[in-house]
């Protein structure tokens, strides 16, 4: 089977169930920032050293192929998302009692992983505005919720890990 189908040559794409949409569609746009937040998060993974920080981006990955299945058509079931934002809460709140105190706004930089950790975030925010430009066509508010908080929460959390390998803690 070769990699090319030659289907996507005239700016559209195929979705699930067989459905065809344009390339500029805010359902294409919503599943390529996840599929770039997924790919970034699998670059930053090889910059780092610590095990559990790995392990967790790894589940963030799995969580974000989630979200594209159901965006894309698919009926499973977004459950496990509330309790990964709790998970990220407790991760920001761990990372902000091992931090200095937050004095001003903070420029990105200072290493290189910690300057990657910026990169997520932006993308993650990126990602958030493109699935509520989405959502607003999705006839379900609940999956809009689920996936928003989520992305929500996570850049949050990007930005605690970029403080955290800046401070080296």
């Amino acid at each position: 089977m070769s990699i090319y189908t030659r289907t996507g040559d005239q700016g559209e794409t195929g979705v699930y169930a067989g459905k065809r949409v344009s390339k500029s569609d805010p359902q294409i746009m919503a599943l390529g920032s996840l599929d770039e937040l997924s790919s970034f998060i699998g670059l930053v993974m090889t910059k780092i050293k610590n095990r559990e920080d790995k392990e967790f981006l790894a589940l963030v990955q799995k969580d974000l192929y989630l979200m594209m299945s159901v965006l894309s058509g698919s009926q499973t079931t977004l459950t496990s998302l509330a309790k990964t934002v709790k998970q990220f809460e407790q991760k920001i709140d761990f990372i902000e009692q091992s931090l200095p105190k937050l004095k001003g706004f903070i420029i990105p930089g200072g290493n290189e992983v910690s300057a990657w950790f910026h990169v997520l975030r932006v993308i993650c925010r990126r990602t958030e505005r493109n699935i509520v430009q989405y959502s607003l066509s999705l006839k379900t508010e609940n999956c809009k919720l689920k996936i928003v908080k989520y992305l929500n929460r996570l850049s949050d959390l990007l930005f605690m890990m970029a403080r955290k390998y800046y401070e080296k803690i």
